[in-house]
């Protein structure tokens, strides 16, 4: 039997330090809904500590990185409000391992979100909508993982930077996105690379709740997917992301100690 409690308490304590640790699946092999498991039991131990989950982040909604790690559905990971970095803040490597960031869109709920729906009542669900930066910071060892390794690990789920919430356009599926450090582009995509619409994950997002007995309620944050692909962080480095209609969103690395 996988020892859930265990390695929850494993994957907490090196969130919490910034500590690498070897591939659960080292010690033993375990199931996609075992590494839920563990990533909920987890999270409880930071509720447990006074954090409050505000939401959920998708993952894998590229089909091509999908299709690199064998996957044929998404995953996902709870935000909590730890995790919030406010917009133009300051980010201080120490607190993570392997830090990387990439842009995605945001957004808010306005009214409960739950069980299998489709596109078109998923978006008349949300409230408002901005341009959003995800940290997200495997705690495995050189950066490696297996697909139950990463949801164990709360699917990297680190940090986020929110821009200014604004009224969701009449279409999402295909802004521009370009993602600069000091100014110069490192990322240049569009919201069409999250499943040919970002929509479509929140979706997903309902129905994988749904299927463990649970949805998403009103005021949620859901971080719909990453539209270009991550760029490690380094120390001292101005990020921003802008996002067509919707403006920027950034913050900056503090230099090295």
């Amino acid at each position: 039997m996988t020892d859930i409690a265990g390695y929850a308490r494993i994957v907490d304590e090196a969130a919490a330090r910034a500590t690498a640790i070897p591939q659960l699946t080292r010690e033993g092999d375990f199931t996609l809904e075992d590494a839920y498991a563990i990533q909920r039991a987890s999270v409880a131990r930071r509720v447990e500590r006074g954090e409050r989950v505000v939401g959920l982040k998708m993952g894998f909604t590229s089909r091509s990185k999908a299709a690199q790690m064998g996957v044929f559905d998404l995953i996902h990971g709870r935000l909590t409000d730890a995790m919030v970095i406010e917009d133009g803040g300051i980010v201080d490597l120490a607190r993570y391992v392997h830090p990387r960031v990439e842009p995605e869109l945001a957004v808010r709920l306005a009214r409960p979100l739950k069980g299998r729906v489709g596109i078109a009542e998923a978006w008349a669900a949300v409230e408002a909508v901005a341009p959003a930066l995800e940290i997200i910071d495997s705690r495995y060892e050189a950066f490696k993982f297996s697909l139950v390794d990463v949801v164990a690990d709360n699917s990297s789920s680190s940090g986020f930077v929110v821009g200014a919430w604004q009224t969701p356009p009449a279409d999402p599926s295909n802004l521009g996105i370009v993602m600069t450090f000091d100014g110069l582009p490192v990322q240049v995509g569009s919201t069409a690379a999250v499943l040919g619409n970002p929509v479509r994950a929140l979706a997903a997002a309902a129905r994988m709740l749904a299927d463990a007995g649970e949805g998403l309620e009103a005021g949620s944050i859901v971080l719909t997917g990453a539209a270009t692909p991550a760029e490690a962080l380094r120390p001292g480095v101005s990020v921003r992301a802008e996002m067509e209609a919707l403006g920027m969103v950034g913050f900056t690395v503090a230099p090295r100690g």
